[in-house]
């Protein structure tokens, strides 16, 4: 994109605020991870990376650091069709599984960044940033990580048109056409 995408307005309102109200649908406990100086002004607490300039495995690492959560929920600001309600089920399904990490599968392509951690998955982390290894999805442990598929969300109508992120100018066009959340409100 070639600026911060939390700031890029889709709507009326940041990436960012879109994330933190959908987050806020599910917990009151939300923070934000980055860099305080940019992002402390938006009603959230901010969680810097300890090991700086490793990319979104640096801000889960940061964030177990800090929860006192067994189960964290991580997405990117960068989805903003995610649906709360897709969110409460893929959390429901990580505390019930007690999987380290709980993650969509999507045509065969995980979504490290919308997936549930346990704080069992720090020291995986850490051992990996000190390695200078910075890529998240080899790292799940293959007993411990539960996938769910696409047809398992198919069969409470979430669509994987919901995992589209925004990368590109022309990504962002394509967004302003489109609503927000086409998700169900009730998948019981």
């Amino acid at each position: 994109m070639g600026r911060d995408k939390a700031a890029l307005l889709l709507n009326g309102r940041t990436l960012l605020q879109h994330a933190l109200a959908t987050l806020r649908e599910i917990t009151s406990d939300v923070s934000i991870l980055g860099s305080p100086q940019t992002y402390g002004d938006q009603g959230a607490p901010v969680i810097a990376d300890i090991i700086p300039d490793c990319g979104p495995l640096g801000g889960i690492h940061a964030a177990l650091t800090q929860t006192r959560s067994d189960f964290n929920l991580i997405i990117a600001v960068d989805t903003p069709f995610l649906s709360a309600d897709f969110l409460k089920f893929l959390s429901a399904r990580a505390m019930a599984s007690r999987a380290i990490v709980t993650t969509p599968e999507i045509a065969g392509y995980t979504q490290p960044l919308c997936a549930v951690y346990s704080r069992q998955f720090l020291p995986i982390a850490g051992q990996a940033l000190k390695s200078g290894n910075y890529k998240i999805v080899p790292l799940f442990p293959a007993d411990g990580t539960l996938k769910i598929q696409d047809s398992e969300m198919a069969q409470f109508a979430f669509t994987p048109e919901m995992f589209d992120n925004l990368n590109t100018p022309e990504d962002m066009e394509r967004a302003l056409r489109r609503p927000l959340s086409s998700s169900p409100t009730d998948h019981e």
